[in-house]
């Protein structure tokens, strides 16, 4: 018998941004192969049941109240647009304190972008990591100072709680989701479907008010791209710098600035990224794994590995190897 679908409820507060708002239903319904039955049921509310408007120039309506909220698996809040005294004074108003109380103990709580202001006002971020736009950062802190903010990430799971910065960070966040909870293969191909990367690179953090390029000069990205055809060699800094035709001071800077982490930190996360889908989908052991994708012995890719994805290889692929992708 195919499991009922996970049931998640959208919460619409006054000012919402529409593509926030939307984001949730467009990756996770997406999460099924034509004829089967959905992994996901996605509802909207707001906290009356009432019509709200959006940020930009039109309202929406929706078919439920706050109690679609007691009947959801996972409940995701996303952006607003300085529309309210949660995100000036830190503070919710009572009909969202009303419509929160309603909350299953043990849902699991999602934010987009400002809607981290929401879980933080709550209380539900205290001594927890999490993200949100980079925009907002200083305000975030002088409000939520108890909350163990990163704006560099695109998105922080915490377990049952998970946040993310915005726009397209929230759309990373609901294909992170989709991977969590049902394996890479339904990731993959949710992102065919819906045109989007299964897994993005860096951080917010690339797209802090850099400056733009001068004019003539070129970028990292043929370096890169030339690095990932050949993660398994011993790749140093100088060979990438030259690839770019820069002075190895000058391609560290470059490369920062284009991707929001330096070339070391960039080569750890793809090498842990080959792993991660030679742990999936291969009979490989972690230690032929380990040389295959360039940390070259199992002890630096266990630890690596934990860096990046949380856990240890081997605690990983009984994860995602317990997943059913049918």
């Amino acid at each position: 018998m195919p499991r009922p679908p996970h049931r998640v409820a959208v919460l619409a507060l006054p000012g919402v941004i529409a593509f926030e708002l939307a984001t949730p239903s467009r990756i996770l319904e997406s999460a099924h192969a034509v004829g089967d039955p959905p992994l996901y049921e996605v509802g909207t509310c707001t906290v009356d049941g009432k019509p709200v408007r959006t940020s930009t120039d039109f309202g929406i309506t929706v078919e439920h109240g706050p109690e679609l909220l007691a009947t959801a698996d996972t409940v995701v809040i996303p952006a607003t647009k300085g529309t309210s005294v949660i995100e000036s004074e830190g503070r919710l108003p009572q009909e969202v304190t009303d419509a929160l109380a309603l909350i299953r103990p043990g849902t699991r709580l999602v934010s987009i972008c400002t809607g981290a202001f929401v879980l933080a006002a709550a209380g539900l971020l205290d001594g927890r990591p999490a993200t949100t736009h980079w925009m907002h950062t200083a305000d975030f802190r002088r409000l939520f100072p108890k909350v163990r903010l990163n704006p560099d990430v695109l998105y922080v799971d915490d377990g049952d709680v998970l946040t993310s910065g915005g726009v397209a960070a929230g759309v990373d966040l609901c294909m992170h989701l989709v991977r969590r909870d049902h394996g890479s293969a339904v990731a993959n191909r949710v992102a065919r479907r819906c045109i989007v990367p299964p897994w993005r690179e860096g951080g917010q953090a690339q797209y802090v008010d850099l400056p733009v390029p001068e004019e003539g000069t070129e970028g990292t990205a043929a370096a890169r791209a030339w690095a990932l055809e050949r993660l398994g060699e011993p790749l140093a800094l100088r060979d990438l710098a030259e690839r770019s035709g820069m002075s190895v001071r000058t391609f560290t800077r470059r490369f920062r600035e284009e991707t929001g982490v330096s070339p070391g930190q960039w080569l750890i996360r793809q090498r842990a990224a080959r792993a991660r889908e030679l742990l999936e989908g291969s009979e490989m052991t972690v230690d032929r794994i380990a040389r295959e994708v360039g940390f070259g012995t199992a002890a630096s890719m266990r630890a690596h590995v934990r860096d990046v994805l949380g856990v240890a290889p081997s605690a990983y692929r009984r994860t995602f190897r317990a997943v059913s992708v049918d």
